[in-house]
């Protein structure tokens, strides 16, 4: 996901988080009928006084039903945030992954097949001591990638030194190989899992 969009990403999930649990308290204070219980009043306008309420009174339903434009109004905008929520929750769960990478330093401009950089970074990080296996992915653009790997660590391994070596000895040739100013790369730590043994 590229640095644009994670602050576009973090404000919605802020608003989205705040907005929800605004709502859920508002119900809930009603539909337990806390303030009988708690012996308080809510405002005037609070959407739920109590366990009877309901989100749109029969008046408010029909208060606009006379109205040819209502309808496909309504559905026309609740289509839209559909449609929006789906757009925004498919770029959080899928990054875009690069399928070629750019030489920076050809001309004219040599192209690399993503997936072979990723192979080669992979099998570069695997064969670091401490390491049971890595996986590589490249995202972003083809003249600006970037790298997400995920290390497996052997038992006993130190992840100081695993992370040292993967960034001074593979990410750091790949920038180079690339001819890339820089690599910016995301590194997830993962320790084997094994059965327990049982002694005795």
């Amino acid at each position: 996901m590229s640095a644009v969009l994670r602050p576009v990403n973090r404000v919605l999930v802020g608003l989205a988080g705040l907005v929800l649990v605004a709502l859920g308290g508002a119900v809930l204070v009603g539909a337990l009928d806390l303030p009988r219980h708690w012996d308080f009043s809510l405002p005037s306008g609070w959407p739920f006084q109590g366990p009877d309420d309901v989100l749109l009174t029969d008046a408010d339903r029909r208060r606009w039903r006379h109205r040819r434009w209502w309808w496909p109004v309504v559905i026309g905008v609740l289509a839209v945030l559909v449609l929006v929520a789906l757009w925004w929750l498919l770029g959080q769960l899928r990054r875009r992954r690069v399928r070629d990478v750019a030489l920076a330093d050809d001309d004219p401009v040599v192209l690399v097949r993503g997936h072979a950089v990723e192979e080669a970074l992979a099998a570069e990080a695997g064969a670091l001591d401490g390491v049971e296996r890595a996986v590589v992915v490249l995202s972003g653009r083809r003249a600006a990638p970037e790298v997400r790997v995920t290390i497996v660590l052997s038992p006993g391994a130190v992840p100081e030194a695993v992370l040292r070596r993967l960034r001074t000895e593979v990410l750091e040739a790949g920038r180079t190989s690339l001819g890339l100013g820089r690599l910016p790369a995301e590194v997830r730590l993962r320790a084997l899992r094994h059965r327990a043994e049982r002694v005795g």
